[in-house]
């Protein structure tokens, strides 16, 4: 690759670069549903930089571009929710995706006192079905999305102790 990637919280500056990296990722997503109207792909620039502000973001950088990106935010039973995962499509298959949702996670459970992790992916998406129970993740249930796409729910118990040590 030349240069490496680096994981850091996601800052306000970088709302707009994570709101069009979001937009091109989903877009296999929601080919693969027929869906065009799927959450990430509806969501408004407004809406991304108020959760930047006030969830759990992190960013894959390449040098000054975001190049991947996922979202936490804790409930008040302690479960984290995990979402937006995302990461270019030139960059897959390379452990960022992985390297995101540990950021996220070691954050939530060490800063914010999260319990539990809680996911939902699309149950034709057979290769983030595959990312997700490689690190963990076991099918607890299903659900139907707000966009109506049937939805897979999948959880891990947060580590006891400190979560770097076990991750």
């Amino acid at each position: 690759m030349g240069m490496s990637v680096t994981i850091s919280v996601a800052t306000a500056k970088d709302a707009e670069q994570i709101f069009r990296l979001q937009y091109l990722c989903f877009q296999s997503e929601a080919a693969l549903y027929g869906n065009y109207r799927i959450g990430p792909l509806v969501q408004t620039l407004d809406s991304v930089r108020e959760e930047v502000v006030s969830d759990c973001v992190f960013v894959a950088r390449l040098g000054d571009e975001v190049v991947g990106s996922v979202r936490g935010r804790i409930a008040d039973d302690g479960t984290a929710s995990i979402g937006k995962l995302c990461v270019h499509p030139r960059l897959q298959g390379h452990g960022i995706g992985a390297r995101l949702l540990r950021a996220a996670e070691s954050t939530l459970a060490e800063e914010r006192g999260a319990t539990r992790f809680r996911l939902h992916t699309g149950h034709r998406s057979e290769g983030n079905l595959r990312l997700y129970r490689r690190v963990g993740y076991e099918t607890v249930g299903t659900s139907k999305g707000e966009d109506g796409v049937p939805m897979i729910v999948l959880e891990k118990a947060a580590p006891t102790g400190s979560y770097a040590a076990t991750a």
